[in-house]
């Protein structure tokens, strides 16, 4: 089993500098509450980074281009999403409102463990 993360954010420099924009400039209004949790303006949060190498499962980030190229029966989901992946079988574990619901990487990491059954 894996975990897919997806980003509700386009891959490539462009997308990225527009998000760093969008983050600085009108931070109420950015559309991936999981870019948000996960990553500050210029990186990536150490609480997260530090998780994700000593996670019980393998995590997978995707940015919203990718997973739709990847997955293109997914293409209607609402993102931000995270995925269980057992094989070729795909099944959401956290939804976009599961995601928007988060305050803190902390909530992130302990909703995830939780789900995991290990939390």
């Amino acid at each position: 089993m894996k975990l897919i993360f997806v980003y509700n954010a386009g891959s490539g420099f462009f997308n990225v500098a527009a998000d760093m924009a969008h983050k600085i400039f009108s931070p109420s209004t950015y559309p991936c509450s999981l870019c948000d949790l996960t990553y500050g303006v210029f990186s990536i949060r150490p609480e997260w980074e530090d998780f994700v190498k000593n996670a019980p499962v393998p995590f997978e980030f995707l940015h919203k281009d990718e997973f739709i190229r990847a997955y293109p029966g997914w293409q209607k989901a609402a993102l931000p999403l995270v995925l269980s992946a057992r094989g070729e079988q795909l099944e959401t574990f956290m939804s976009a409102d599961d995601l928007n619901s988060l305050q803190s990487v902390a909530g992130l990491k302990e909703r995830v463990l939780e789900r995991l059954g290990g939390g």
